[in-house]
């Protein structure tokens, strides 16, 4: 079976069991889930992991999320607020949205204006290490007019405003249950954090970090009849081809999450028929990120920080722009990706209105024209094979999560690099910890602990803005933000944050996707990445699960209220 039908089987078949009937609650036993990545905690404001959005968003929920094909639907509201309908104030300045009645907690008391407020003050609380306060960016106040109405306020016009409580990485949380839990004190709230308080429709039985979850169905669901599943048990740990296998050649589990597994293997178990594979395009880009600042440990409590200066080697354009040009992306998209990716040289690589053509040089490996770069900017080969100016060597440290396809990634690009004179130690860390958000380990993806990173970032919905101000010069990650800022490259250019300052107050959709172009153009052309792959989001489940409706614009589990079991 062709690569290419493969993900159409899984399409056909995820459409055709989306139409099935639902059962009624509790009845279809307990769903398994596989992530071989393992959840660290069930709170997504202290970690940008994956996981930890997709896991929680079982348990707690937006206002608004967005569906399989990008179009913004009301889950905690009666309708998406626009201009039209009042929703929308004219002069761009607020927002009012106006929520379900009777919605409830999942422990019976009412969901309310007040818990999304406090959910607000939550993430924008100092010291709190919010991972996700570039949903954020420009509020100037969150009210509740009433306990059904609550109005967003910004700073300027906001011709995007759907940003804050809309998609997975912004879901509401209670205040009875948070409300001593603000600020410095966030990490401590273990209970809270492993247990969420949630409005969706399961509940958190029990917790184990980085190693299993199991819920039950939540018996104040706004919807009495589902989810169809008494119980989930989400297994973490493992890697991405034991986990396809559990799914696609046992049938152990019935839901495999990131299935990051060569084409050649998924194609031999996908054989055994007891399931398939579901794929969508969204907006998920495999990249290197460049630390912009110094790693060295000698550093102490600066490394990595602005405080510790810039990166001896990386803070040279030259040598970020030649590292790029000697990465051949189309055989990296073969060994790992095949249909499944597409070379790419953009952060922001979809919808199509978004997509730049800028930065194409990078489509193209060019070693003649990096090693020119390079002699031209004065790094001189040496006898070892590794170029070096004023004592200092193009010697780095490169980390990723441990999986297959990104160690052999890791491999093509230490070879590309090598003959260019730049030199590569590998490592790789696994990627509950990696991913986990902890401020006391060492390995995360945000304390970046090594020279270059990689790994694959996404955002939800389709328009770009709220993304691209994760690159702002106040979102980098440091120790008094508890690490937790989404600017891993320590990227900071005045002119970038005027160009995203543009964009929030720019109304006309063609302008818009000029300035978000021109915002993405900066961040490949400067150097704050090397984008690689536009990866498509592929994962697999039982032949047996109804309902699945495979989503990259949101949680992929963002419908899975509505997942049965094929009778």
């Amino acid at each position: 079976m062709k690569r290419t039908n493969i993900l159409l089987a899984g399409t056909v078949a995820a459409l055709a069991l989306a139409g099935s009937a639902h059962a009624e609650r509790g009845t279809d036993g307990d769903l398994k889930i596989l992530f071989w990545q393992a959840v660290s905690t069930l709170n997504p404001y202290l970690s940008g992991g994956t996981k930890e959005i997709y896991s929680s968003s079982m348990v707690i929920e937006p206002l608004a999320r967005y569906d399989e094909t990008g179009k913004l639907v009301p889950f905690l509201v009666s309708e998406i607020p626009t201009v039209d309908n009042g929703g929308v104030a004219k002069d761009m300045l607020s927002v009012t949205w106006k929520l379900k009645p009777g919605v409830k907690w999942s422990d019976g008391s009412a969901f309310t204006a007040e818990d999304v407020v406090f959910t607000w003050q939550y993430c924008t609380a100092p010291d709190g290490g919010c991972a996700q306060k570039a949903q954020y960016q420009g509020i100037k106040s969150v009210e509740a007019i009433d306990p059904a109405t609550v109005k967003v306020s910004f700073t300027e016009p906001k011709y995007y405003p759907y940003s804050a409580f809309v998609g997975a990485q912004s879901p509401i949380i209670q205040k009875a249950q948070f409300k001593d839990c603000l600020g410095a004190k966030a990490p401590g709230c273990t209970a809270a954090n492993f247990g969420p308080v949630g409005t969706g429709p399961f509940v958190v039985k029990e917790f184990k970090p980085n190693d299993v979850i199991t819920f039950t169905a939540n018996p104040n669901f706004r919807d009495a009849s589902k989810p169809a599943f008494a119980t989930v048990t989400l297994k973490g740990g493992g890697d991405a081809a034991s986990a396809a296998r559990a799914v696609l050649e046992t049938g152990e589990y019935d839901y495999g999450w990131n299935m990051q597994v060569e084409p050649e293997v998924l194609e031999t178990m996908m054989k055994a028929g007891k399931g398939t594979l579901v794929t969508a395009f969204g907006t998920q880009v495999e990249r290197i990120n460049l630390n912009w600042t110094n790693p060295d440990p000698a550093l102490g409590d600066k490394r990595s920080t602005k405080e510790g200066g810039k990166h001896p080697s990386l803070s040279d354009p030259a040598v970020r722009k030649a590292l790029s040009m000697a990465i051949d992306r189309d055989i990296i998209d073969e060994a790992g990706y095949g249909e499944a990716g597409k070379p790419t040289c953009n952060i922001v690589p979809a919808p199509d209105a978004y997509v730049s053509s800028a930065n194409d040089w990078c489509l193209k490996q060019d070693i003649e024209g990096a090693n020119k770069l390079l002699d031209e900017a004065g790094w001189k080969m040496g006898g070892d094979g590794i170029r070096a100016k004023d004592g200092v060597k193009l010697s780095y440290l490169y980390q990723t999560s441990t999986n297959s396809v990104r160690q052999g990634t890791q491999a093509l690009v230490k070879d590309m690099w090598s003959q260019i004179g730049v030199g590569a130690e590998l490592r790789n860390v696994s990627a509950s910890v990696f991913f986990g958000g902890d401020p006391a380990s060492p390995d995360t993806f945000q304390k970046f602990y090594a020279d270059v990173e990689m790994y694959t970032n996404n955002f939800d919905g389709t328009d770009p803005e709220k993304y691209l101000t994760e690159w702002l010069c106040d979102k980098i990650p440091a120790p008094a933000n508890g690490w937790q800022g989404q600017n891993m490259p320590r990227y900071c250019n005045p002119d970038y944050d005027k160009v995203v300052a543009e964009l929030s107050k720019t109304a006309d959709l063609g302008k818009r996707a000029e300035i978000a172009k021109k915002a993405n153009d900066m961040l490949t052309a400067e150097g704050a990445h090397i984008p690689l792959i536009h990866r498509g989001q592929i994962s697999s489940h039982a032949v047996t699960l109804n309902g699945v409706k495979m989503n990259a614009w949101d949680s992929e589990l963002w419908n899975v209220a509505d997942w049965s079991r094929k009778k």
